[in-house]
């Protein structure tokens, strides 16, 4: 999650070294006229497109306008002014490899869901080396994810899939707010919690809004063609709604260990002298002892 937020500040940055109307000019299929009217003159959209060999005008989705911004800023380090286009074309492979890995490892955290899952019905999909079950279950996630890659477009796939990157951002500083609350480091909560508020709030904020807007955009087609974006409002509503699940209910146990000074038990591995660990026992904690520290059950011994 740190390096996936160092991306999101590069792209930040790549972002403002742009002239906005320069950046307009690649985010939307405005025409010059229209963008100088609103006061977003393009400036330097034709010698950019010149010196990345590509015409990078009306390419919307950002990750043209990201690859630009990076390849603007390496190009002004000593030496590399005449490498801009090799630095556009390194960061499109950039992009593209985040992406397939985070499909990558998306299709196979669902595929494990599917199985565990389909193996409540069926005893032999709970076996990760059923081949069957491995090849029907990959296979449905694949064929879900390609049909909405089929059906829809940038416009739709990259802020569903922003959306559910970042509700999985939130979810990672939920679990780490838990961590330092079961290792007696309330004071800093502040740590996790604030910036797990602030990227919760935006997402679902976001998120909010993406759903009404591809409602009202289907309510403007035809049955046949709106049903693609009914699915994409309906699949980002589950998406947000089980992250205010996750987070409400962790706020009630936060409360109940913080204030109310409920007991807790943390099944965190717990790294022993010599570099063993506890194994599978659990580590009880009890708000009664006084040096605030790990007690070990007495029974069983290191791994």
């Amino acid at each position: 999650m740190l390096l996936e937020s160092f991306v999101g500040v590069m792209a930040l940055i790549a972002a403002s070294v742009l002239i906005p109307g320069d950046y307009l000019a690649i985010n939307t299929t405005l025409g010059a006229d229209a963008l100088t009217a609103m006061g977003f003159a393009p400036a330097r959209i034709a010698e950019l497109s010149q010196l990345v060999e590509v015409d990078v005008a009306g390419r919307p989705g950002g990750a043209v306008s990201l690859a630009v911004g990076m390849a603007s800023i390496f190009a002004a380090l000593p030496g590399m002014s005449g490498l801009m286009a090799y630095w556009y074309q390194f960061a499109l492979v950039f992009e593209a490899l985040f992406i397939l890995t985070t499909i990558d490892t998306g299709t196979r955290v669902a595929r494990y869901l599917i199985q565990e899952m389909a193996g409540r019905i069926y005893a032999p999909f709970r076996r990760m080396n059923w081949w069957p079950g491995v090849l029907l279950s990959s296979g449905f996630v694949v064929g879900s994810w390609a049909y909405l890659i089929g059906t829809g477009s940038i416009s739709t796939i990259w802020p569903m899939f922003g959306a559910a990157n970042q509700l999985l951002g939130t979810l990672a500083l939920c679990i780490g707010t838990t961590v330092l609350i079961k290792m007696w480091k309330s004071p800093y909560l502040w740590v996790t919690a604030v910036p797990m508020l602030f990227v919760g709030l935006i997402t679902l904020t976001g998120s909010y809004e993406m759903f009404g807007m591809f409602l009202a955009k289907a309510s403007t087609l035809a049955a046949g063609q709106a049903f693609a974006l009914y699915l994409d409002a309906a699949l980002v509503a589950v998406v947000a709604i089980l992250g205010v699940i996750v987070l409400s209910d962790s706020m009630r146990q936060w409360y109940g260990y913080v204030i109310l000074k409920k007991p807790f038990t943390n099944s965190e591995v717990v790294v022993m002298a010599g570099g063993g660990s506890a194994g599978r026992m659990q580590t009880a904690i009890t708000d009664g002892e006084k040096d605030k520290c790990f007690r070990l059950p007495h029974s069983g011994g290191c791994c």
